[in-house]
């Protein structure tokens, strides 16, 4: 996997985990905040139906309460009258009043009239729940609510019911009435439901917006590789360019120290020879042919010199015999004796010997910062020296002279550092340049090694 798709990842990765979480959270927080407020909205119906039965229970009981109160335990007729009110009681399209004895017999119910006279004390509803002796245990305690399942008239189905009974302790009856809370479910249910669409929604929008994202960031990456893509094929192209410009430099200035110099001097010898050979043909003139050759040994030993100045221009031998550390003394030894400057060298250079590409930019570089300080720089100390940081192999060269404003550099005058950036930017190598009018001229460049 390459550099910039391991970097897409980590974009991606840290957002989807992050993002996965919160929403797993929030999701989860949501559902137990929703559960909350659909228990309360519950309860507040719940204890809304409970105060209408309680409500319903107080109207019966005031409805009958003057016959109750002038009758005796034994009054048929009362009771035979207390139970037609009861039966004609009715609220709603399902509400009606229930009494029993407590002994579980029916004594009133308005709708289930196949019921009355039967002992229900042991029936069950569908969830085992023994329904009329619950009833019965609340009234003898002074009265509750119950929830049971019950067949509902209108639907001819069970469904729960909620309660509430009073005893009517003169006569020992249960005296109650109910109202079916299937509408609560029901909205509890489409509650919840529209609660759990809430959530799904949210989680899919979240998944949109996730996903948007993700898309984003891989757009963004791709448009951001192609940029840099472009950018490093025009940096590697310029490179190149430069590269080429720098052999053909090289190539016209050893075309033209090969024309300017050695072919002038080998033709100097030439014509010395050709000079003393016609002079010796004549038989006479010894001495001057003596002379000529004289003459030209002479010449061809400044060619000679002039040969081996070239050769050292282009490729220094010390450099490939000693090394870059013995090839930059002698080096500083020249500079020193040619310019009387100080030369403070201080060197710390692996035991092994660096790249040939290495060896001959440090030592290019050092020689062209040389030739600078001796045109430029006015300068009476100098400090030369290398050290290892960040994987970088560093050399510092720096004066007191003169110095000057970076910025104000012509193109012609900033030949010799443009060549120095050059060369390392072929290498992958770092340039610092610092200076100022007044305050010498630091330059330090480093390289991998």
């Amino acid at each position: 996997m390459s550099l910039k798709a391991k970097l897409l990842l980590l974009a991606i990765l840290p957002l989807l985990l992050v993002s996965s979480l919160v929403t797993m959270v929030s999701l989860q927080q949501a559902r137990s905040l929703s559960e909350q407020e659909i228990h309360i909205f519950e309860d507040n119906l719940l204890s809304s139906k409970k105060r209408e039965l309680q409500h319903y229970v107080s109207l019966a009981l005031t409805s009958i309460d003057h016959i109750v109160a002038n009758s005796d335990v034994h009054d048929e007729a009362a009771k035979t009258e207390v139970k037609r009110i009861l039966n004609d009681l009715t609220f709603g399209e399902d509400g009606y009043f229930f009494v029993y004895d407590q002994h579980g017999n029916v004594l009133v119910h308005p709708i289930l009239t196949g019921l009355v006279g039967q002992d229900l004390y042991d029936m069950q509803d569908e969830q085992g729940d023994y329904v009329i002796r619950s009833l019965l245990q609340l009234a003898r305690e002074g009265g509750g609510f119950h929830r049971y399942l019950w067949q509902k008239p209108s639907r001819g189905e069970s469904e729960e019911k909620l309660s509430y009974v009073v005893s009517l302790a003169k006569w020992g009856w249960m005296l109650g009435t109910g109202l079916y809370i299937d509408d609560i479910t029901q909205e509890v249910a489409n509650i919840r439901s529209e609660v759990t669409r809430n959530i799904r929604n949210t989680f899919f929008t979240v998944l949109l917006i996730l996903a948007a994202a993700v898309v984003v960031i891989v757009v963004i990456g791709i448009a951001l590789n192609l940029h840099e893509s472009r950018l490093a094929d025009a940096r590697l192209r310029s490179l190149a360019h430069k590269s080429i410009q720098l052999q053909v430099s090289q190539r016209r200035g050893f075309a033209r120290e090969l024309h300017d110099g050695i072919n002038q001097l080998m033709v100097s010898v030439k014509f010395r020879i050709e000079s003393a050979l016609n002079k010796l043909a004549k038989g006479d003139q010894y001495a001057s042919a003596e002379a000529d050759l004289r003459h030209g040994m002479s010449v061809l030993n400044e060619a000679i010199q002039e040969v081996r100045r070239v050769s050292h221009d282009l490729r220094p031998s010390i450099l490939d015999d000693l090394g870059l550390e013995p090839a930059l003394r002698n080096l500083l030894d020249e500079f020193k004796l040619r310019t009387g400057i100080l030369v403070d060298l201080r060197l710390t250079l692996p035991a092994a010997r660096l790249t040939d590409d290495i060896e001959i930019t440090l030592y290019r570089v050092v020689q062209e910062a040389l030739t600078n300080i001796e045109k430029h720089a006015d300068a009476s100390r100098l400090l030369v020296r290398s050290w290892y940081g960040n994987k970088l192999l560093w050399l510092e060269l720096k004066d007191n002279g003169c110095g000057f404003n970076p910025k104000d550099l012509s193109p012609l005058a900033g030949i010799g550092l443009r060549n120095i950036r050059d060369r390392l930017e072929l290498l992958g190598g770092e340039l610092e340049l610092e200076s100022a009018p007044g305050e010498g001229t630091r330059l330090c460049v480093g390289l991998p090694s």
